[in-house]
């Protein structure tokens, strides 16, 4: 973690106050931001995040009783289907887990098991709320790390206790060590011995182990085997010199590992994985059967979808931290749906997933918007990039224009990738730029419409060209 920058950790309070806030227009609000159009699919995340609010404000009974509205968007690849749902996690600050369905198989098949997203939910809710502990125990932990520091710096004459343990010490001794560590303790904050080398204790890390059991179902196995293992054999510390920086950085990590209780952290992980988590799965298209087949790889589609059931309806999944319930997990699952239709899904699968937006294939002006508009845009992105070169880099607003126009045309004519295609061309287009922006002596560039074509023209009319380049 970068301790150059302070972030304020959310307390229960805080984080209460700003759900409260979060209004559905004000939702839609934020991921205009960085998301062009899709207002429908907008709309029914921003409303699904509200009913998880209002469910906190529920009574008891009330609350567990209120299921979440899961949501099936259905859309080509590249019109933002997956960044609305990562911006509304990131947004709400809950842990966001995406996953394809393709990577999973029915049991008895080789693959990944389903319930495993439920698991990697909880390692990622565990590893957010450990980053906001961190920050709150961050400047009692630096405190305990400095002392440590101190007493590596001003170690006691040999065969005697640390000095400010010795009761032995008179009024005067102890005074003097007193000052001597206050001026050492400056002296590591002003930086005049980070060239100084201090040997400390650091544990070691545990090898690799090798998965020896594998295949759906054997996953959450193999996991308690590694953890048993591991625990049989006490964790080994060597001696280490590093210089005092390093070592000041390795000694607030211990510290701050020691002020954290485990337990707590584990079921606190997993409460907020169950209250707030956000599963997004992908491709879910794909674990539809064809018409008419009756066995091989559509027997074990059609499986997917019913081991998927359970998990999405509401069931106990098995971690190592403990037991998970889904009831209350929002999951969104999206797909292009070209070669089926969302009806093709078994019909228990159809109805968990009640609210259905269809988003929009994107025309040339939305990718001109996609250029210009959100916080990240493209062009944003390339021009900060070359700025680090001294390039100052800027774009014609006839030059986004012809570049919207070839990303439509190349969508059309070939395989519609969406917003992907501006990427594409836009790498294409600064290729010569980005190689010799070190070498440039003329570090202004403008970037027009006859630049755009004449580096490009040749490739959008040869379509053979065109699918093997952009």
């Amino acid at each position: 973690m970068n301790e150059s920058v302070a972030t304020s950790t959310p307390t229960p309070q805080t984080q209460e106050a700003f759900m409260a806030s979060l209004t559905p227009r004000q939702v839609v609000k934020e991921l205009n931001k960085y998301i062009v159009g899709q207002e429908k699919a907008k709309r029914a995340v921003a409303i699904a995040l509200r009913n998880r609010w209002r469910r906190q404000q529920l009574s008891k009974d009330m609350r567990d009783e209120v299921a979440p509205k899961n949501i099936l968007m259905i859309g080509p690849t590249g019109v933002g289907k997956t960044e609305i749902a990562r911006r509304l996690a990131r947004l709400a600050k809950s842990p966001f887990v995406k996953v394809e369905a393709s990577k999973y198989t029915e049991v008895g098949y080789v693959g990944r098991d389903v319930e495993s997203m439920v698991r990697d939910l909880v390692e990622l809710s565990k590893t957010m709320l450990r980053e906001e502990k961190e920050q709150e125990v961050k400047e009692k932990a630096r405190q305990m790390a400095e002392e440590r520091l101190l007493d590596l710096l001003l170690p006691p004459p040999p065969g005697r206790p640390l000095p400010k343990d010795d009761m032995e010490l008179d009024d005067l001794g102890r005074e003097q060590h007193d000052k001597t560590r206050e001026k050492f303790a400056r002296y590591i904050k002003e930086g005049r011995f980070d060239d100084r080398m201090v040997e400390i204790e650091v544990r070691e890390k545990a090898a690799p182990m090798v998965d020896v059991i594998s295949g759906a179902g054997m996953e959450e196995m193999g996991n308690n085997l590694k953890d048993m293992l591991g625990s049989m054999f006490p964790q080994k510390t060597r001696r280490k010199k590093v210089k005092v920086p390093e070592a000041f950085k390795l000694l607030c990590q211990e510290e701050a590992e020691k002020l954290i209780d485990p337990e707590n952290l584990a079921q606190e992980a997993i409460e907020r994985a169950e209250q707030n988590g956000i599963i997004f799965i992908d491709e879910i298209d794909k674990i539809i059967g064809r018409q008419g087949a009756s066995g091989g790889p559509d027997v074990s589609r059609e499986g997917v979808q019913r081991d998927l059931l359970p998990i999405v309806e509401g069931s106990s999944v098995n971690t190592k931290y403990g037991i998970v319930k889904t009831d209350h997990i929002l999951f969104i699952s999206a797909g292009a749906f070209h070669a089926v239709k969302p009806s093709d899904l078994i019909p228990e699968f159809q109805g968990r997933f009640p609210i259905r937006v269809e988003l929009d294939s994107l025309n040339k002006e939305d990718f001109i918007r996609i250029l210009t508009e959100p916080d990240n845009a493209l062009i944003k992105q390339y021009t900060a990039l070359l700025k680090t070169e001294g390039i100052d880099l800027s774009f014609a607003e006839d030059s986004i224009h012809e570049i919207a126009e070839m990303a439509a045309t190349v969508n059309e004519r070939t395989e519609n990738i969406g917003a992907r295609r501006l990427h594409t061309i836009l790498e294409k287009l600064l290729e010569s730029i980005s190689f010799d922006a070190p070498d440039m002596d003329d570090k202004t560039i403008t970037i027009d419409a006859s630049y755009v074509s004449d580096k490009l023209k040749d490739i959008i009319q040869n379509e053979d060209l065109s699918r093997y380049i952009l």
